[in-house]
């Protein structure tokens, strides 16, 4: 189970035009936008990943308005484990479970989970808050990370993992976010 006090979320490449065109792109990026709200309610570290944002363009508006407090980091090879200054965030977090989000499930978010996972980090895909150009290559990545032992979870499930109780002080507004 999921611990607020042991994780974190990766935000991985919600750019540009691709995040207009991916499959189902206004409710990926709705979503996303309430697992970065979720995150922020419940405390959790959050590092944000852009690659070749000179290229590809900046994050979505929708999602970067969300993480002014946050610094994106900018990459270039489709996995974010290369990327030193990503490492260091994730080590000097001292979370050892991730929430991934973002796009393309089978390129970036893929080989960015594989680098984590073979790092011995716990990672969750948050399977409606990762998408692709083509639903066929979501399916893809999700069922081989699953097989590769990466837990594959929801944002309601995720999110309600998290905070536990109704009592919590994140609940309400978790609670909102969902409605």
């Amino acid at each position: 189970m999921l611990n607020k006090n042991n994780t974190g979320l990766v935000v991985v490449d919600i750019q540009g035009k691709l995040a207009q065109i991916v499959a189902n792109s206004d409710a990926f990026l709705s979503n996303c936008a309430k697992l970065v709200e979720g995150a922020q309610a419940l405390g959790l570290p959050i590092v944000w990943l852009e690659q070749n944002p000179d290229k590809l363009g900046r994050t979505s508006e929708q999602i970067a308005s969300q993480l002014t407090a946050f610094k994106p980091i900018t990459k270039f090879t489709f996995n974010g484990c290369e990327e030193l200054r990503f490492i260091k965030e994730i080590e000097d977090s001292e979370r050892t479970s991730w929430l991934i989000c973002g796009i393309e499930a089978h390129i970036c978010v893929y080989q960015t989970a594989m680098g984590l996972k073979a790092l011995d980090y716990d990672i969750h895909l948050v399977s409606d808050c990762v998408s692709s150009r083509e639903d066929a290559n979501k399916q893809l990545a999700m069922n081989k990370l699953s097989a590769a032992g990466v837990e594959i979870t929801g944002l309601e499930m995720c999110l309600y993992e998290l905070v536990k109780d109704c009592r919590a002080p994140a609940f309400k507004h978790i609670l909102n976010l969902i409605k």
